[in-house]
This record gives structure tokens, C-alpha cells and sequence, in this order.
């Protein structure tokens, strides 16, 4: 009896202890042998795995990261333009990366500076000068409009600068009270105006103009322009038929009862046929030869396509022109103030073939152009042209019409030709060139949609232009490069450059 009653409670000790691993199992216990073998090893194996999977997308996410900002460092320090043009040197990455040391910053003259422009505050209240400044010193200027014939058949096409002969050039310098020289706009060379065009300029007395050529840009509203500047000036863009396409596709153009065709403010003024096969060159039309695309006009404030202007153009002519009597104004350079520096620069830069550079300033040197010292009366040779300011006098007109001779006859980049325009008038051509503050202050500068780049502007050696590269000459442009010049270039030589300033 007994050992059955010990036996009952053995079994039904046993059964307790069969039921409480079920118990807790059905309640999902941890320790349930069931799940202890499965499924607390999936478990354990899906979280390390997801933990090493966010791991692994992390490194290669900073390794992406790293790899990018190394190839920013090397693209802002390479000397290949490609990689250049990459780089966004006024860009957040490197500026931050400046703030470590991985890209060199720029020295404190080099960085951007703006001063307070000394202007009146009322364009209401400017006062427009009654008479416009005499002309005394050239009083009547004439403009060839067709070349005399020439025997030669490969300059009988006619071209828009003319084909202006070394002596016709010399002569061109000499001041006399009635003049006429090549100023562009030769017969059949180019750059027409459309008739509805012609008509709404011959009002316009007073001028902001711009330009945009090979769909580069699309315009800018001025901003700050007062209700007197509104009516008082006309705002003309003038543009090719490649940009007019481009800004018709990007923003909104509206035409009017005459068809004239706008934008916000800006009035398009279109020209066909562009002269020259190189954008560069056709944009230095408008920009030089203002007083010849809009004869009425008195005053002209020329400003780049790719720029916002900020400041009302009365309070602009009252600053530049009228307040110091000044009938030209334009801004000193930022970093140069030798031609020679900025040769240098525009070949580091890749601005135009390097040899036809050299030909050029070699042409200077050789003509007595000196490298700026202070002993000279302006302040600087080289200007930043982005920004021109004029008073369409005779004398004005005349330097203008030879500064772009010389850009039609030589290479594209103005900024060479500008003091040797100077040099060769001397003291007979006074202007203002005003500080490089100030010209930063009138304006908000906007990239290019699209960089321009050509292929003459990669070339290093004259050779590279022969036989299949002959393709890359100009044909219409830069002619004087490749006429023999009448004097001995290999006496030359050429002046010390110290640079100034990095090739970006």
C-alpha cells in the first residue's frame, strides 16, 4: 500500500513536471525546447546580418563621399582644363574644404571684395547735363563701309571688319579733326538687323545694352531700375538666332503690336548672320560697337549676358560720366595691370590658341607697348570689360571703332587690345577706370547655362593649325595673325611676367 502511494506521487510528480515546459512554451517561452534549436538561431542571425548589412552601405556611402571630395581636391588643383572647369572654385565644398587646408584658399587681395559705391540716392533727383561734351579733338569721325579692291583673291570676300592693311592701321591712330577708318559693319560683312529692329532703336537716346550669343545665357531682370529709368532708357538684348531659339524655349517672350519681341524688360534686338565663326568674337560686336549698332543713342551702359544689374543706370552715368565730366568709364582689372600678365593668364586659362596669343602682344611689344608702372597716367592696363560706360563722342567713338579693329585684326581677347588702344591715342583719350570695388557692386554675376569652349583654344603650338588642323584657323577673324607684318618679331623680346594670380 504504501509503495503504491509513493508511486502515485512519483507519477504525479512527473506529470507537473511534463506540463510546465508546455505551459511556458504555449505562452512562448524563450526557453522552450521547440524554439531553442530553430528558431532563436534565425533570429540572432537575421539581426547580425541586417546590423552588418547597414554596416556595409555605410562604408561604401563615406567611401563615395571620400572618393568624390578627393576628386574635387585634385580637379581645383589640376592644371588640366577639363578638370578645371569642373571645379567650382567659389563653391561651399571648397570653400570648406579651404577652411582644412586641402585646397589652397586665395590670398586677401584675391578674394572677392565689393565697396560702397559713392552715388546719389535719388535717380529723381539727378540732374541730366543740357549740352553733350564738345568734340575738339576729332570732330567729325566717317566710317569705311567698303574695302577699295584688293588683287589678292582670297581677301576679296567681303568680311565685317574689313580687310584693314598695316599702314591703313598706322594711319588710324593718327588724331586729326576729320577722320575715317574700319569700324565693323562693312557692306555685305554681316550682323543685320531685322527692319522692325532698326526702327524701335532710332528712338533710343539712352541705352543699357547686352548680348547673348550661342545660347549661353538667358537675360536678366535689372533689379533697383526707378520709373524715370524706365522710360528714360531703352534696354536692349542683343542676340543671335541660336540664343533666340534657346531663350524662346527656356523663358517666356513676348511680342508686341510692331513685333518686337521681349523679355521682362528687355527688348531683343536680333542679328543675322553672324560675322564670325567664333562666339567669342561675334559677342565683341555689340560690346564695342554700340554707337554703331544704335546710332541715336547718347549714352550706353554696356553690361555682360551673364549679369544681374543692381543699380539704377542714371545714378550709374551720374557716378561714372557726368560727375567728373568723364565720357568713357570702365573698371580697373581685379588681379592684373599688365597686358603681358594677362596674356599670360588667358594662355594658362586656355582663352585662345597660346602661339597666336604670343604673336600678339609679340605685335605689341614690338610697336613700343610698355608693361604698366606706375609712372603711367591710368591706373592699370588691362580693365574688366564685362562693364562699359560712354558718352557717344566723336573722340569716344573713334577709340572704340580701334579697339575693335585690333580685335578683329588680332585675337578675341579685348582685354589685350584695350591698353595698346590707349598707349598708341596717349594723353588725347582721357576715361575714367574706376575701382574694381565698385564694379563688383553694380552687378550680381550668374554662371553661364553652358561654358564655351572651342577647339582653337587648346591649341599649344602653331603646328597643331596645319594640315588637318587648318580646320581650327578662323576664316573670318584674326586675319592679321596670318598676314606678314612688316617688321622683324624675332628682335623681340618680351618682358619678365610675375603672375598674379592662379589659372581657375
Amino acid at each position: 500500500m504504501e509503495n503504491r502511494s509513493f508511486s502515485l506521487r512519483l507519477k504525479n510528480r512527473g506529470d507537473r513536471s511534463n506540463q510546465t515546459p508546455h505551459a511556458k512554451d504555449s505562452d512562448g517561452s524563450f526557453f522552450s525546447p521547440g524554439r531553442l534549436p530553430q528558431e532563436y538561431p534565425m533570429k540572432i542571425l537575421w539581426k547580425t546580418g541586417f546590423i552588418r548589412l547597414v554596416l556595409v552601405v555605410g562604408i561604401v556611402w563615406m567611401l563615395l563621399i571620400l572618393v568624390v571630395l578627393l576628386f574635387h581636391i585634385w580637379s581645383c588643383q589640376s592644371s588640366i582644363a577639363f578638370l578645371s572647369a569642373v571645379c567650382n572654385k567659389e563653391s561651399k565644398v571648397v570653400e570648406f574644404l579651404g577652411r582644412f587646408g586641402y585646397v589652397s584658399k586665395p590670398q586677401p587681395s584675391q578674394s572677392q571684395h565689393r565697396c560702397p559705391i559713392p552715388v546719389a540716392d535719388d535717380p529723381d533727383k539727378i540732374v541730366i547735363p543740357e549740352k553733350r561734351t564738345p568734340d575738339t579733338i576729332v570732330k567729325n569721325l566717317n566710317y569705311i563701309l567698303e574695302d577699295e579692291f584688293v588683287h589678292n583673291e582670297s581677301q576679296s570676300s567681303p568680311l565685317f571688319g574689313g580687310h584693314q592693311s598695316w599702314s591703313q592701321r598706322e594711319e588710324s591712330f593718327k588724331l586729326k579733326p576729320t577722320m575715317k577708318v574700319h569700324c565693323g559693319f562693312m557692306r555685305n560683312g554681316g550682323a543685320d538687323m531685322t527692319s522692325v529692329d532698326i526702327k524701335y532703336v532710332k528712338k533710343c537716346k539712352f541705352v543699357v545694352a547686352s548680348g547673348i550669343f550661342d545660347g549661353y545665357d538667358v537675360p536678366h531682370q535689372p533689379a533697383n531700375i526707378s520709373r524715370r529709368s524706365k522710360k528714360l532708357f531703352c534696354f536692349l538684348m542683343v542676340v543671335d538666332e541660336v540664343s533666340l531659339a534657346f531663350i524662346r524655349s527656356n523663358v517666356t517672350v513676348r511680342e508686341d503690336s510692331a513685333g518686337g519681341q521681349w523679355v521682362g524688360i528687355w527688348r531683343l534686338i536680333l542679328v543675322k548672320h553672324p560675322p564670325y565663326d567664333e562666339p567669342r568674337r561675334n559677342g565683341k560686336v555689340p560690346k564695342i560697337l554700340t554707337h554703331r549698332l544704335f546710332p541715336q543713342a547718347q549714352y550706353s551702359i554696356w553690361i555682360d549676358g551673364k549679369m544681374e544689374l543692381i543699380v539704377d543706370p542714371l545714378l550709374m552715368l551720374e557716378r561714372y560720366l557726368w560727375h567728373g565730366k568723364h565720357t568713357f568709364a570702365i573698371a580697373q582689372h581685379k588681379f592684373h595691370r599688365s597686358i603681358y600678365e594677362e596674356a599670360d593668364a588667358n594662355k594658362r586659362r586656355k582663352r585662345y590658341a597660346r602661339p597666336l596669343i604670343d604673336l600678339h602682344i609679340k605685335i605689341y611689344r614690338y610697336e613700343g607697348m610698355e608693361p604698366w608702372n606706375s609712372k603711367k597716367s591710368t591706373p592699370s592696363d588691362v580693365p574688366e570689360g564685362a562693364i562699359i560706360i560712354r558718352e557717344h563722342t566723336a573722340l569716344s567713338n573713334l577709340f572704340s571703332c580701334l579697339w575693335f579693329n585690333e580685335v578683329h585684326l588680332f585675337t578675341p581677347r579685348d582685354q589685350l587690345s584695350f591698353g595698346y588702344v590707349v598707349y598708341r591715342l596717349g594723353d588725347s583719350f582721357k576715361f575714367f577706370m574706376f575701382p574694381n570695388c565698385e564694379y563688383n557692386s553694380l552687378f550680381v554675376l550668374h554662371p553661364h547655362i553652358r561654358e564655351h569652349s572651342s577647339r582653337i583654344e587648346w591649341v599649344k603650338d602653331l603646328k597643331e593649325l596645319e594640315g588637318k588642323g587648318s580646320g581650327m584657323k578662323e576664316s573670318r577673324g584674326g586675319l592679321g595673325l596670318w598676314t606678314p607684318y612688316p617688321g622683324n618679331l624675332d628682335l623681340v623680346v618680351m618682358p619678365p611676367v610675375a603672375r598674379t594670380s592662379k589659372a581657375g
